[in-house]
């Protein structure tokens, strides 16, 4: 064997941990473009929204100057969601009620990559995907295969012109798709202030007021081992006419899980236990300590079982 293939022996694993490498970093330029075009552009589309053989499509607006967008959902009961800088209303033009939250870092339908893209490489295996069209664009497709079975993989594609995010696909460790939304419209720029006002007056609209306020609940813990997943917020909500329930979130980066904490009335019966899903949302409930704990999360469900089952209160 000559001097030459010897040594171009010796570096193939090198050269191949540097391909991976370069590969990753192309992948993560890519949700870089996808960031910037969801934050820093204003544009107006329809998408479909698909999951377990149902469709539901919606109309998006968004001023990016203003970071304000509304959303109108266009089948079923009608709803119009207005989110600014600070809150988020609800509009429900059926019954005469606007509910308002304040906004917190969720993560919608384009705008679903977090602040940090770094943090997904430890939970995720970031890749470029095929090159498709889609809608009418150019779309490159990037893919986020999960490193464990706690949480699902993504497959991503953006328009190869602006970066903005036409379809986003939920996937299970099968690759079966879960859930999957799909801009059908897109168009880039040209949006006016008018165009994201709410269409709604609400005058004499019955206000319901989330009264969202970061809080410490005192006794109560999760003590579950899922890797990846860190606490972001604590606090306490409003839900309707009963007392303020509490609520701690859980993130990955890209999968969020809410634990909800609610007491439960001496009259009433005790809670359903059990668990449900819709789309690649699980929902698990259980009682613990005369409370009523449901877990509502963006994860298979044996991660959502596991975090309710761990949810534990301790008199402080």
């Amino acid at each position: 064997m000559s001097a030459w293939r010897s040594a171009a022996l010796l570096c193939l694993p090198l050269l191949s941990t540097l391909g991976t490498a370069q590969a990753q970093t192309d992948a993560l330029g890519w949700l870089r473009k996808i960031q910037d075009a969801t934050r820093n552009l204003s544009y107006r589309g329809t998408f479909v929204y698909q999951h377990g053989g149902r469709a539901e499509t919606s109309r998006i607006t968004r001023l990016a100057a203003a970071d304000t967008e509304r959303l109108e959902v266009l089948d079923g009961m009608p709803r119009e969601l207005v989110r600014t800088r600070d809150s988020v209303r609800c509009y429900l033009p059926e019954s005469h009620v606007v509910k308002i939250e304040r906004r917190t870092a969720e993560r919608n339908f384009p705008a679903l990559l977090p602040g940090e893209l770094n943090t997904l490489l430890s939970n995720y295996d970031i890749s470029l995907g095929e090159v498709r069209r889609i809608g009418g664009f150019e779309c490159q497709g990037v893919v986020l295969a999960p490193k464990d079975n706690l949480r699902y993989g993504y497959r991503l594609y953006a328009d190869r012109a602006s970066g903005m995010l036409v379809r986003a696909t939920t996937v299970d460790a099968a690759g079966s798709q879960i859930e999957q939304f799909t801009f059908t419209q897109l168009a880039i720029g040209h949006v006016t202030p008018d165009m994201v006002k709410p269409r709604h007056a609400a005058t004499g609209w019955r206000v319901e007021d989330a009264a969202t306020t970061p809080a410490r609940l005192d006794g109560w813990s999760v003590n579950a081992d899922l890797p990846g997943f860190h606490k972001v917020i604590e606090l306490t909500r409003r839900m309707g006419e009963s007392r303020p329930v509490g609520q701690l979130v859980f993130s990955d980066g890209l999968a969020a899980v809410s634990v909800f904490i609610e007491p439960l009335a001496a009259q009433r019966e005790p809670p359903r236990t059990g668990l449900a899903s819709l789309g690649a949302i699980h929902i698990y409930t259980r009682e613990v300590a005369n409370h009523r704990v449901t877990v509502v999360g963006e994860a298979p469900a044996a991660s959502v079982q596991r975090i309710a089952n761990a949810v534990q209160y301790r008199r402080p």
